[in-house]
């Protein structure tokens, strides 16, 4: 069981544990979203650009951050709804072969006790495994309150 509303205080930190980024992991990615451009596709189209290699799409790494968020245990059986994804930004790129981990603290609470709930916003760092910062931004859940 995660953690209800009420035992999540400003500031709790969490992390979770790393994730290597594979090829097929963007590959799979590919297929299911359609998005197909060559800087996640093509080694020298990307080196071109300025980049090492081929990357992984931002959509991904945002996506790879919400299962790390729920592979910390906090929101298992607790969340209610996922609200919004905001301030998203991406800081460096993601290569294949990168490790990252979420890094995240909850920053803000408000209880909706008509609902039985909570308005909880974690803001979260993805970190790559040389400790930089790949991508960052809040999410909102809607975190169920103790029955």
């Amino acid at each position: 069981m995660g953690r209800f509303f009420e035992e999540l205080a400003e500031g709790d930190a969490f992390s979770s544990p790393p994730r290597v980024v594979t090829g097929e992991d963007i590959d799979t990615f590919i297929r299911l979203t359609g998005d197909s451009n060559r800087l996640h596709t093509d080694d020298a189209f990307a080196r071109e650009a300025g980049f090492s290699g081929r990357i992984a799409h931002g959509a991904l790494v945002v996506s790879l951050a919400t299962g790390l968020a729920w592979q910390t245990g906090i929101l298992t059986d607790t969340t209610l709804a996922f609200r919004a994804i905001e301030a998203w930004k991406f800081s460096a790129p993601v290569y294949p072969g990168d490790a990252i981990t979420l890094r995240g603290r909850v920053a803000e609470r408000r209880p909706i006790p008509r609902a039985q709930s909570g308005l909880v916003r974690f803001d979260l760092d993805v970190v790559n495994q040389d400790e930089k910062v790949v991508s960052s931004g809040s999410l909102r859940m809607l975190m169920r309150m103790r029955p």
